[in-house]
Formats: structure tokens, C-alpha cells, sequence
């Protein structure tokens, strides 16, 4: 509900903003080129479409003149920008390592050293004194590359060779290179781009998938890499179908995993049939949700087919149909995956908003909770390659917490903690995290994730930052972050809104914030600004918002119902030229997207985005302060939708506030890739954060 004017205005009084940017020149004003794109008899002209011509010089001339007009703006905290760093970088341990993780007689780890970028891949052989080999040195890659990413590894199972996966531009376009780990050799071979790929049970045959002009991944291969022999074994035609390849945890199948956002299907072959043909295990029914894993002859799947919230079955391989439940289904109870093992299976939950792990025995049939410490947290599972193990590998954080690498033993559910990350110079004892609830103006309960400084003045409003998501069932995590202390030691309150359209709450939550009810996930985050008013924790001039990608979107539609509501906003990759993106199959995720938002060409669905397109729906208002990030390699939200936002913003806002843009032009939707640029990054928003509160100066 919007507050009451005079509210409003009282708070506005008590705690007045002053922002400290610089006058700078006048912002840059792209050339209008109208263009309609009218459907279904609703008059839209969008004068910025031509902003897609990413090989335009003067769409890049463009881009160009809104960073240096977003650094002008930022001119007066470029001290400010300074010191955050140097602050970020002393809680940063330079020289560290992860936990070792044991494989076939091998400790894998990744090592970071001073002033490098990039992780260094290392193994050592499993026992006193062995000598350290260094794998993959990314910095070394790095060498002369704008953008340098070692997207994912994995280990052939007899332990010979090493398959890694390299992104170059930011395009989540993956590039595959084959070691033999005994000469620390490249393996020839002709591959290409892959979006997915994996081992099959000897050390020559890999299975991967491959994307199609939109970037749909569409096709499942096998390649045997003494031949160069190539086979086409799949094609999905479904285009709001993509497909990925995996492994199942004891590697004696691999699976080509056909999914949309509400159903799936799946498919295996017999790992060590290099000629074998992947055979589907329950043909597709819409809305049915399956994974699957294997042990001991069994398939085991987790399933939402009479279970909203999902449950596990097992099946024998040769009668996939034929099930028996393992872990009944709990409608409060959301299963998110298993991790499988011999003996036992890790399966990750969610209950009232809270992610859980439960352990189950199969000698047993017994099952067990890991009793996990705080009100908020974050729990998920770390690199487990051992089927064999009897130990499951998880980590643990919150918002105060740091993140900590932790073992439980499987049957006796013992837990001790293989590694803390050190983060010099920050005391957990100074600072508090809590869960509150809002409420929607329909009266549905809000959890928010809350941190600040345990001497915090709770007698007045602080300055307060809101994030959130609420889209494809995703659930925001209460995570730790060292950068954000610099937020939290000037004041400012941390609040993550768990809105309706993650996955928070369960299937049902979801189902809430999704296609006809979108728009519930943006008043739910209004009703959590307000609830944060309205308790004294802050006000709309001490208020800043933010989300990226589909948050992104979030935050734009949400500006457009309250631009009264903050003080400031940051869009990261924001999705906001909803109707233009979804009436383009050709765009990369658009049609995949259709049972998310709808079906633009359908008259109804259209209306739905209609009503929330943050692009189209920019209107005469007191914007407030608006930072926009892109990237120019976006591959899935893609550059010109922050720059067209930014843009027509700045023709429609009442107000005298800023806009800025600011581009990526050599990253895409992950942002830069390297640890030092990525934390200056971070120091540009935070220094763009504090100049709109009028906190620049602390």
C-alpha cells in the first residue's frame, strides 16, 4: 500500500539526503530513429531499437560517452571509489587456497597468489611432503585477453585426462581443451563450442551439447577423441526446450537432460558403451519436473509428479516407470536435488525459506537433518566426485559468517569443518543478521534477511539497501560478502526481500510470482520497502534498491509503480525491454522464457508484460538516482536493454537527479572476470550508492 503523504513527508524531513555528484557534462543523447513495433493494436514506438547494432561504430561511440559521462558524474568520489578498494582488498587473504578435494588417490585444489587474477588449478599427490603440480595456471591464459573465465573441470574416471571448459568473452560461449595429466599434454581434438560436456566411463569418449543460433542448446553429441569420430545422438526441437549433459555420480550413465522451465526429460546411456544410444526414461508430460541419478542398478529420481514440492523414487534401470518411494513428499518440504553416494544420498531441501540437508542411509532407510546454527544462512553442496566417499562435502555461510567448507559423515550425520575462509581485519562478533517478515498488501508474510552493525542506532532510521529477486523459482541466498562490510562500517542496513517468484517458500511461491501473477512479485518488494519504513528501520530518502537480470527487471517495474519509493536504484544486466525481447525469437533464452512471462503473440500473455515492462512503461515521474550496468558480450540479457532504458529515462524523469550507464565492453552477464577488477567494480557502485545518500564523505 502507498503511504499516506503526510508520512511520507515526515520522513522525508527526518533524515533529508543531500547527493554529491558532480554537475558534468550533459549526458549523452543517443539519436532517435523511431520504429514501430505495435502488436496486437497497442501503439508502442520504441525511438532506441536501433541501440541492438552492436557493430554500429555509433552505437559503440555511444556506449563509450556514457562511461566517461558516469565517471564525470562520479568525478567527486573518485577518493572515495580508492579507498573502498584498498578496504575491499585488505579483508581479501591475496595468497589463499581452497579445501583440498580427494579424487583417485590425488588432492585437486585451486590456489590464488598476490596481485594475480585469476585461479591457479593445482593437484598434489594424496600423501605427506608430495610436491605440488600445477595444472591450470588461468593468469597464464589470461595473458593479453580482455576477458578470461575457466567456466568448469572435470576428471576422466580412471583419472588420466582432465577436460576443461574456457570462456574468452563473457558470451557463456564455452570453448573445450583435453590434458593428459600424465605429460601435462594438450590432447588434439575438434570439439568446437560446447554449452555442456562430460566423461563417459573410459578416457576417450566425452558427450557434450551444443547451441543453436539463438543460443538455445539444442543438440546432444559424443565424440571419441582417438577417431575425431563425431555423433549426432539427439536434437531437441522444442524451442522452449534446452538440453544439457552430465554424468551420474557413479559414472556408469550419462544423461541428456531435456528441460523448459516447468517440465522435463530424460535420457540415458550406458557410460561404457561407446557406440550405446541414449534411451529416454519417462517421456515428457507437461509440468512433470524429474532429475536423475543412478546406484546400484536403480535409477533415482526426484520428482514433482504427485508432489508439488517434489519427493524420491527409485526405479530398476530396465523399468524406469516402476517405482518406490524413498522419501515421501512434505508439502512444506521443498526437495531441490541429491547428492549421491554408495551408502548414503545428501538431499538438499528448503523449509519456511530456509535451505536444509538431510542424510539418508541406505542400509537403513533412516534419514536425518543437519542441525544448522542461525535464524538466516545459506547451505549448498560443495565439489563431491567421490561416489566411494563416506563423507559429503557442503558449504555453510550467512551474512555475517564467512564461508566455510564442512564434511558431515554420511551415516552418523557428524559434521567438522575442513576450512574457514579467512577474511583479514573483520570481526563477526560486530555485526548481527536476522530474519523479519513483512507483508504484502494481500497479507501474504515476506521473509527478509537482514545484516548491520550490532551497534546499529535502532533509536532513529539508517540508511538501508534492498535487493531482490522473485523469478523462475530461484531462491536469494543470505550470503556472506567482505565487500559489502564497507556498506555496513558507514551505516548502511542489508536487506535481501525473498519475494514471491523464487523459490523461497516452495513450488507454490513460485507458481505466485509467474506468468498471469508477475506482478505480485513486484508489489511484495514495495510492501517490503514499506514495512521497512513504516518500522523506522529507514525511509524513502535513506533507501536505496537494487536487483540484476530478471532483478533488474524487478527493480525497473518497481520505479515505474513508486518512483517515490528510494532514493536511488542499481539495475546490474537488467531485463526491462520485456515485450521487445520476447517478441524476438532470434534473441538468445527468448523462447525458453515463454512459460516463465508468456507468450507475447499471444494477446492475453501480452497484455501480462504489458502491465510491468519496465521500458514501456516510463512515464513523466521524480525518478530517483539510477545506475545502469551492462555488458557489451551479454549473452543473456543483452547490452542495448540498460543502454535504451537509461536512455528514454532521461526523456521522461521530473526530476533533476542523475542517470547513469555504465558498460562492460569487454564482459557479459557475470560482469568482469578477474578478482581485482571485479572488486573496482564493486567500488564504483558503492561509491555511486553512498554519493546518493550524501554518505560520500565517511
Amino acid at each position: 500500500m502507498k503511504l499516506p503523504l503526510l508520512v511520507l513527508a515526515g520522513m522525508l524531513a527526518a533524515a533529508p539526503m543531500n547527493a554529491q555528484f558532480a554537475a558534468g557534462p550533459d549526458a549523452p543523447r543517443p539519436d532517435k530513429k523511431p520504429k514501430d513495433v505495435s502488436v496486437h493494436g497497442d501503439v508502442r514506438v520504441d525511438e532506441y531499437f536501433w541501440l541492438r547494432e552492436k557493430e554500429n561504430p555509433a552505437v559503440l561511440a555511444h556506449l563509450k560517452a556514457e562511461n566517461a559521462h558516469t565517471e564525470a558524474v562520479l568525478g567527486p568520489a573518485q577518493g572515495l571509489r580508492e579507498k573502498l578498494y584498498q578496504e575491499m582488498t585488505g579483508r581479501m587473504k591475496e595468497d589463499d587456497s581452497s579445501a583440498p578435494v580427494p579424487l583417485l588417490g590425488w588432492l585437486w585444489y585451486e590456489r590464488m597468489e598476490q596481485g594475480k587474477q585469476h585461479p591457479i588449478l593445482c593437484r598434489r599427490k594424496d600423501a605427506p611432503g608430495a610436491e605440488e603440480q600445477v595444472v591450470i595456471d588461468v593468469n597464464r591464459l589470461a595473458k593479453g585477453k580482455e576477458y578470461t573465465l575457466l567456466e568448469d573441470y572435470q576428471v576422466s574416471a580412471s583419472g588420466a585426462r582432465l577436460v576443461y571448459l574456457m570462456d574468452w568473452t563473457g558470451y557463456r560461449e564455452y570453448e573445450p581443451f583435453v590434458l593428459d595429466l600424465a605429460t601435462m599434454q594438450r590432447v588434439p581434438q575438434k570439439i568446437g563450442k560446447v554449452s555442456s560436456l562430460t566423461w563417459a566411463a573410459d578416457d576417450d569418449t566425452v558427450y557434450f551439447t551444443t547451441e543453436n543460433e539463438a543460443k538455445r542448446s539444442d543438440k546432444f553429441w559424443r565424440y571419441h577423441l582417438a577417431s575425431g569420430k563425431r555423433e549426432l545422438l539427439y536434437e531437441e526441437k522444442d524451442n522452449i526446450f534446452d538440453v544439457a549433459a552430465s554424468r551420474s555420480a557413479d559414472h556408469r550413465f550419462v544423461f541428456c537432460s531435456s528441460g523448459s522451465k516447468t517440465t522435463s526429460e530424460v535420457r540415458a546411456v550406458a557410460a561404457a558403451d561407446p557406440s550405446g544410444k541414449p534411451a529416454v526414461l519417462l517421456p515428457r508430460v507437461t509440468d512433470h519436473e524429474y532429475h536423475a541419478e543412478h546406484r546400484n542398478g536403480r535409477f533415482y529420481l526426484v520428482t514433482n509428479k504427485d508432489a508439488k514440492n517434489f519427493r524420491v523414487v527409485s526405479a530398476p534401470v530396465d523399468r524406469p516407470a516402476e517405482w518406490t518411494e524413498v522419501l515421501p513428499h512434505q508439502p512444506a518440504v521443498k526437495v531441490e536435488g541429491v547428492a549421491m553416494f554408495h551408502d548414503f544420498m545428501a538431499v538438499m531441501e528448503r523449509e519456511r525459506g530456509l535451505p536444509q540437508i538431510r542424510l539418508y542411509d541406505f542400509a537403513t532407510g533412516a534419514a536425518r537433518r543437519i542441525i544448522l546454527p542461525e535464524a538466516t544462512y545459506e547451505v549448498m553442496d560443495d565439489d563431491n566426485p567421490d561416489f566411494t566417499a563416506a563423507e559429503f562435502r557442503f558449504r555453510y555461510e550467512s551474512m555475517v559468517t564467512p564461508p566455510s567448507v564442512r564434511v558431515v559423515q554420511g551415516r552418523t550425520g557428524a559434521v567438522r569443518v575442513l576450512k574457514n575462509k579467512e577474511v583479514p581485519g573483520y570481526d563477526p562478533a560486530r555485526y548481527r543478521t536476522e530474519r523479519v517478515e513483512a507483508t504484502a498488501g494481500d497479507g501474504t508474510k515476506i521473509p527478509v534477511s537482514l545484516v548491520y552493525r550490532a551497534d546499529l542506532d535502532r533509536a532513529r532510521p539508517q540508511p538501508l539497501h534492498l535487493t531482490g529477486y522473485g523469478s523462475y523459482g530461484i531462491s536469494e541466498s543470505a550470503s556472506f560478502s567482505s565487500s559489502r562490510v564497507s556498506l555496513l562500517d558507514r551505516g548502511v542496513i542489508f536487506a535481501t526481500a525473498h519475494i514471491r517468484g523464487g523459490g523461497e517458500m516452495g513450488e507454490e511461491w513460485r507458481e505466485a510470482g509467474r506468468m498471469q501473477h508477475k506482478m505480485t512479485t513486484f508489489t511484495d518488494f514495495v510492501g517490503c520497502a514499506e514495512f521497512f519504513c513504516q518500522a523506522g528501520w529507514t525511509t524513502p530518502a535513506q533507501l536505496v534498491i537494487s536487483g540484476g537480470s530478471a532483478g533488474g527487471m524487478l527493480v525497473g517495474a518497481v520505479l515505474n509503480l513508486r518512483p517515490d519509493l528510494c532514493q536511488a536504484a542499481i539495475l546490474d544486466v537488467p531485463f526491462v525491454d520485456v515485450l521487445n525481447t520476447m517478441l524476438d525469437e532470434t534473441l538468445p533464452l527468448t523462447t525458453s522464457e515463454y512459460v516463465e512471462w508468456g507468450n507475447p503473440t499471444v494477446k492475453q500473455e501480452y497484455a501480462w508484460m504489458r502491465a510491468y515492462s519496465p521500458y514501456d512503461n516510463l512515464k513523466a515521474a521524480a525518478y530517483p538516482h539510477v545506475l545502469v550496468n551492462v555488458g557489451l558480450n551479454d549473452s543473456q540479457v543483452p547490452y542495448w536493454e540498460g543502454a535504451k532504458y537509461a536512455a528514454r529515462l532521461r526523456d521522461v524523469r521530473t526530476s533533476q537527479r542523475v542517470t547513469l550507464l555504465h558498460c562492460d565492453m569487454g564482459a557479459g552477464h557475470g560482469g568482469v572476470s578477474g578478482r581485482y577488477d571485479s572488486l573496482k567494480e564493486t567500488a564504483r557502485d558503492m561509491a555511486f550508492e553512498l554519493s546518493a545518500l550524501g554518505l560520500a564523505g565517511k
